[in-house]
């Protein structure tokens, strides 16, 4: 049987003395995974201990060997993550954010090149994100999420302050790199076009746990 994409292990998540999370233990096979859950219950707190952004107790594994305790520096470079509403420092370029992601990430400089036509980035990168709309905004953080060779990559909430064009293509990459074997877990109040993606499974973020359906 091979080994899950991610593994949550005795992961706790305090804010101040304020219990957020308490996961004993989540394991998820490769796919596209639906993270639901009511306005506070936890579901972006979830996401940036899952991306290792924000200190927590515990231990997550990326495909049964790349622990965020022992390899943290491997470990981000295997998950990406785009935030619902991005902030960026306000003098960088895009294509300063971009440089630096294919710099520590990696990945394929021209097909990153091609997804940002696509998304219509290439149009304002060269502009300091200080001139960027709140779609704007959330177009690069998409492209971002897409940089270097990850297993898995967390979107909160990528269907808001999109346009129709944007979105079209956003389902196309989801296809595309699950096809490659990337993982996705996906934050959305609105439902996912069932007739674009296929759901391995939903996770409910309920009294500081996760559980799969």
């Amino acid at each position: 049987m091979p080994d899950p994409v991610i593994a949550l292990h005795a992961v706790k998540k305090n804010y101040q003395d304020v219990p957020i999370l308490d996961i004993a233990r989540l394991e998820l096979p490769a796919g596209i995974y639906w993270l639901q859950g009511e306005n506070g219950a936890g579901k972006t707190t979830c996401m940036k201990v899952m991306a290792g952004l924000i200190p927590f107790k515990g231990e997550i594994l990326l495909q049964g060997k790349v622990s965020s305790r022992e390899h943290p520096v491997q470990f981000r470079r295997l998950i990406n993550y785009a935030e619902a509403e991005p902030l960026y420092p306000s003098f960088l370029t895009g294509r300063d954010l971009l440089e630096l992601y294919l710099n520590t990430k990696g990945g394929n400089p021209e097909e990153i090149r091609a997804i940002s036509e696509k998304l219509g980035v290439h149009i304002f990168v060269n502009n300091p994100v200080s001139s960027y709309s709140s779609g704007m905004l959330k177009k690069l953080s998409l492209l971002l999420a897409f940089t270097g060779t990850p297993a898995l990559i967390l979107l909160d909430e990528p269907l808001i302050t999109i346009d129709t064009r944007a979105l079209a293509v956003l389902y196309d990459l989801i296809r595309e790199y699950s096809a490659k074997g990337v993982s996705f877990c996906i934050t959305s109040h609105q439902p996912l076009d069932e007739e674009e993606l296929t759901v391995t499974g939903t996770l409910k973020v309920a009294h500081k746990n996760i559980t799969l359906s």
